[in-house]
């Protein structure tokens, strides 16, 4: 069964998916740069009011809650990863790498690069695990 993109159900599945990843645990042990959160914006199109977030709790290699936030919050963020809903949505399906996406400026990240370049590999496995979700976007 597929779960809607964004939903409280497709974000638990994620956590699941992160919490359960050997390759995300190893590449992320020492992290303690705090909470990321994934913004998705220009979702009018497709029938939301407002951006989406997700708000990651990450520690030491585990997701320690993951949930859905208002942009507001989402912004509070030590670090923040914003693209288009369409972008998530190549994303997900792989269509596009997040780094190739970071690369080019698709993607936007707020924090210090200095630490997301140090954990490139570990922000490689969330976006893994998130392709692992079985999803069903609004726009499909």
């Amino acid at each position: 069964m597929s779960l809607r993109f964004p939903s409280p159900e497709w974000v638990a599945e994620l956590e699941r998916q992160i919490n359960a990843s050997p390759d995300y645990k190893a590449s992320s042990l020492t992290w303690e740069a705090g909470p990321i959160a994934l913004l998705a914006d220009e979702v009018p199109d497709i029938g939301l009011e407002e951006d989406v977030a997700i708000w990651l709790d990450l520690l030491h290699g585990e997701c320690r809650g993951a949930k859905l936030v208002s942009p507001e919050e989402a912004e509070t963020a030590p670090f923040v990863i914003r693209g288009t809903y369409a972008l998530w949505k190549q994303i997900l399906l792989k269509e596009i790498g997040p780094v190739k996406a970071l690369l080019t400026g698709k993607l936007k990240v707020r924090g210090s690069m200095a630490t997301i370049m140090r954990y490139m590999k570990g922000a490689q496995e969330l976006v893994e695990c998130a392709t692992r979700v079985p999803t069903q976007f609004l726009d499909s």
